[in-house]
């Protein structure tokens, strides 16, 4: 992925109209046509751009960013979104809720949830191109998490130029409390279960993630090496789904338990709540 691409000033136009969409989708919940229709020809390179340009707008309104989301690593969810490879987004301070705190149903846009495994780096990661044992030393501990994911995109329809642009299709994340180190759980052997209110509806493992967590960290770490935007100390990592992802109502409770790493859960306010 590129970073100095040069455009024209039509394409630059096109956009920063693209970025202004999914902003104005976010705040009315009025969900847009799919961006590589509407902004074509939009490569993935110009979906980094968009997602660049409404980051830049969020960091200036006084948000924070905290770390990085990975997507697009399960086979599974590749296949629900007709997808093959990972892309990343950007967290922000106020997208994290703490374990069984309630979940604004105004923050929501055509929620879905996914169970994940965090992971926080306890140091810079300023090296090119840096490898497992790089990415392996360089994290401090491990939590279980939740992500709701989200798609400014009418009924899901997108692909990756979509799903990028709209930082990779993220809306916020849920931490659990129980920090693990690397070497006291099985980062790809550990199985997954997701209930909601009890029932079953999302099952997996860490190695449906890139055939391990550790693999799509070091995939990102790359990238954001690359990029000129190193991994660094303190960086909170959602490193992507263990499952499929199952459909969020407002109302809803899920828990998801990972073996040796804990659990988690997630409450979303009534749809009511948001009214009063």
């Amino acid at each position: 992925m590129s970073t100095t691409t040069p455009r024209d000033a039509a394409t630059q136009a096109r956009l920063q109209q693209a970025a202004d969409a999914l902003l104005e989708a976010e705040r009315s919940h009025r969900f847009i046509a799919p961006l590589r229709e509407t902004f074509a020809p939009l490569t993935i390179d110009d979906a980094y751009a968009i997602q660049r340009i409404n980051t830049e707008r969020r960091l200036a309104a006084g948000r924070r960013i905290v770390g990085c989301k990975i997507g697009l690593t399960s086979v599974a969810v590749q296949k629900q979104l007709g997808v093959d490879q990972p892309d990343f987004g950007m967290l922000f301070d106020d997208m994290g809720y703490g374990d069984g705190e309630p979940i604004p149903a105004s923050i929501l846009t055509q929620p879905k949830i996914e169970a994940e495994i965090a992971f926080v780096f306890g140091r810079d990661l300023n090296v090119d191109n840096p490898g497992q044992l790089d990415v392996l030393g360089a994290i401090e501990y491990a939590l279980p998490a939740l992500e709701i994911v989200g798609s400014r995109v009418a009924d899901w329809n997108i692909r990756i130029t979509d799903t990028i642009a709209d930082n990779a299709s993220s809306s916020a994340y849920v931490l659990g409390n129980t920090p693990k180190k690397l070497s006291e759980f099985d980062v790809r052997m550990c199985g997954m279960v997701l209930e909601r209110r009890g029932e079953p509806v999302s099952v997996g493992a860490g190695a449906a993630c890139l055939g391990s967590p550790i693999n799509a960290v070091v995939w990102l770490a790359r990238t954001m090496a690359a990029v000129g935007t190193p991994l660094k100390a303190g960086d909170l990592v959602l490193s992507g789904a263990l499952g499929p992802m199952a459909a969020v109502t407002p109302g809803d409770i899920f828990e998801t338990r990972i073996n040796g790493l804990g659990s988690v859960r997630a409450v979303f306010e009534p749809a009511s709540e948001a009214a009063r």
